[in-house]
């Protein structure tokens, strides 16, 4: 695994730092603790990594970035602490974009990492070194958050199963960061099994963060099985305001009848939301301008022109836009919360394209991040309910695409059940043939 994953590195760049001397200590205590027939949980020595936005004991958090120091956190997130009682190995830290800006993963300080599908094809974003780790068979599974669609998005672009819980349900920290009020911690896995495993080990409160959710008593690998009969499942192909690509929009619909098989009842239905632009433009650029000012300025030179243009642009925002924002904010939330009363599940695409390539400019006139980055997934970390990916099959040019599948507030158990459905009869075998011809070139 780490003679893989060190080979592999020079060409998917998806490694900030391996601790190849670590990794192995680690399995071998976990070797003897099954010896001994005293495991720590199930997930005892199944190797994992964590993203670089997520602190982690003795190693430094840079998030994608050349104006940040190589200081060695003094303690760890969360999800690090909790993969680390359960006896997990953690293999080292994987590349964002800086500080998780876009739904591509570039960054001035780690360079670009790539698909396994495509080398010249991102794996997506902000998540995209673990969505590229868990899509080149490395390991079963890898961390990520998700503050937009960062696990969402590139699990959609590599054919993989990506989750984000129910907002709170995982606790993390820092939990003062600028875009703290949206994110979820998670994994990109191959299977729902896999998810459900890693919500049981990652889930519950921290006193580090006040908004984490309260102990729920549920395994989450408990009626996986459960199906989707008897369902009532809404299907939107645009929310409303969204144009996918017709290749994407014919596989995200022909996954929907999937669940009418199943037994569910799938409905279409009308507009759901309107352009998110004009209304939560100001937490976003509004969030980049508070990280832009915790930077000294002598350094703003050697930030991602990307994302200084947009934190700068953030820097006009007013206390009232920012209000407005969040009143906007809870409007959605109150609206799909009343929509769930008539639908269990709701039916999307994750994006309106397969994965661009890696040289995109994000956020650019041919690349806007409002209607073509993640305009599908937003609105959940906005809302705070669950929502995944589950893959729907495979481009012409033979590039993943994903079905959004989004649940109702705090339902993570109904959203892993529906998946598992999908699941067991989306005839979707991972790998595919292709990713594993990608990587015999290497």
């Amino acid at each position: 695994m780490l003679l893989r994953a060190s080979a592999l590195q020079p060409h998917l760049n998806a490694f900030v730092l391996i601790d190849a001397e670590g990794a192995r200590a680690a399995a071998k205590v976990s070797e003897a603790r099954w010896r001994n027939g005293a495991p720590l949980s199930p997930l005892d020595g199944v190797p994992t990594s964590i993203k670089d936005t997520t602190p982690v004991r003795g190693w430094p958090t840079r998030y994608g970035s050349r104006a940040t120091d190589d200081t060695p956190a003094t303690e760890d997130a969360p999800v690090a602490g909790r993969f680390r009682a359960a006896g997990m190995v953690i293999l080292g830290k994987t590349t964002t974009p800086e500080f998780g800006w876009k739904a591509l993963t570039d960054s001035p300080l780690q360079g670009t990492t790539r698909s396994p599908w495509s080398l010249n094809h991102s794996p997506g974003g902000s998540s995209g070194g673990a969505s590229a780790l868990t899509a080149a068979g490395i390991n079963p599974f890898n961390h990520g958050n998700d503050g937009g669609g960062s696990i969402r998005i590139p699990a959609a672009h590599t054919g993989l199963v990506g989750l984000k819980p129910s907002y709170g349900r995982v606790a993390q920290h820092p939990a003062d960061s600028p875009f703290a009020d949206v994110i979820s911690q998670g994994v990109l896995s191959r299977t729902v099994r896999d998810t459900a495993l890693a919500l049981n080990v990652m889930a519950g409160p921290d006193p580090r963060d006040w908004r984490s959710l309260p102990v729920e008593p549920r395994d989450y690998t408990i009626g996986l099985d459960g199906g989707v009969r008897g369902m009532r499942i809404g299907l939107s192909l645009d929310l409303g305001h969204v144009t996918a690509e017709p290749e994407v929009a014919a596989l995200v619909a022909a996954a929907a009848k999937r669940f009418e098989e199943l037994g569910a009842h799938v409905e279409e239905v009308g507009p759901l939301i309107e352009s998110l632009q004009n209304a939560f433009e100001p937490l976003w650029i509004g969030s980049f301008a508070t990280r832009l000012r915790q930077i000294p300025t002598q350094l703003h030179d050697k930030l991602d022109p990307g994302f200084r243009a947009a934190a700068e642009m953030g820097l006009t925002i007013t206390l009232a836009d920012y209000a407005r924002a969040y009143e906007a904010k809870s409007k959605l939330a109150r609206d799909l919360a009343l929509w769930h009363e008539k639908f269990d599940l709701l039916l999307a695409p994750v994006t309106p394209t397969a994965a661009p390539p890696v040289e995109t400019l994000y956020n650019s006139e041919a690349f806007p991040r409002w209607t073509k980055g993640a305009p599908y997934t937003l609105p959940c970390n906005l809302t705070g309910q669950p929502a995944a990916s589950m893959p729907a099959g495979l481009t012409r040019a033979g590039l993943p695409v994903g079905l959004q599948i989004i649940g109702p507030p705090r339902a993570d158990h109904l959203v892993l059940r529906a998946m598992r459905a999908y699941e067991s009869t989306s005839g979707w075998m991972w790998p595919q043939a292709n990713v594993l011809e990608t990587l015999s070139k290497l």
